[in-house]
C-alpha cells in the first residue's frame, strides 16, 4: 500500500473509530514505540527519548481527563485512572532521567493491557 493510501486509510479509520478504539490504538502505539526503543539497544537514542515523550504526553492527557470536573465517568473509575496515570508518569519521568530498558516492560504491559480492555479483548 502506498504512503498516501495508508494515510488516507488511517484518517478514515480515525474519523469512524469510537473514542475507546482511538484510546486503545494510541496506547498500543505508545507500547510499540517503547518496545521499538528497547529493540534499538541504545537507551540514549532519539528513538528512546521520543518513545518516552509520547508515553508521557498520552498519560498526561489521561490524567487531565480523569481530573476534569465534568468527566462523565464515576468518581471511583476516575480515581483509578488517575492513580495509574500518576504511576506511569512517575516511571516515565524516571526513565527519561536514567533510561534502563529492563524498567520499560511494566509501562509496555500497562499500555497493552489497558488497550486490550478498551478493545474488549481479555
Amino acid at each position: 500500500m502506498s504512503n498516501s493510501a495508508a494515510s488516507a486509510y488511517a484518517r478514515v479509520a480515525t474519523t469512524t473509530a469510537s473514542p475507546r478504539d482511538i484510546e486503545a490504538q494510541t496506547l498500543l502505539k505508545a507500547a510499540n514505540k517503547l518496545q521499538d526503543a528497547i529493540n534499538s539497544a541504545d537507551p540514549l537514542s532519539e528513538q528512546t527519548t521520543q518513545a518516552l515523550m509520547f508515553n508521557r504526553k498520552l498519560w498526561t492527557i489521561f490524567l487531565s481527563e480523569a481530573m476534569r470536573d465534568n468527566n462523565p465517568q464515576p468518581l471511583d473509575v476516575r480515581q483509578k485512572i488517575a492513580n495509574i496515570s500518576v504511576f506511569v508518569l512517575s516511571q516515565t519521568a524516571a526513565l527519561q532521567m536514567s533510561p534502563q530498558f529492563d524498567h520499560f516492560r511494566p509501562l509496555i504491559e500497562i499500555n497493552r493491557n489497558i488497550a486490550a480492555g478498551l478493545s474488549g479483548r481479555p
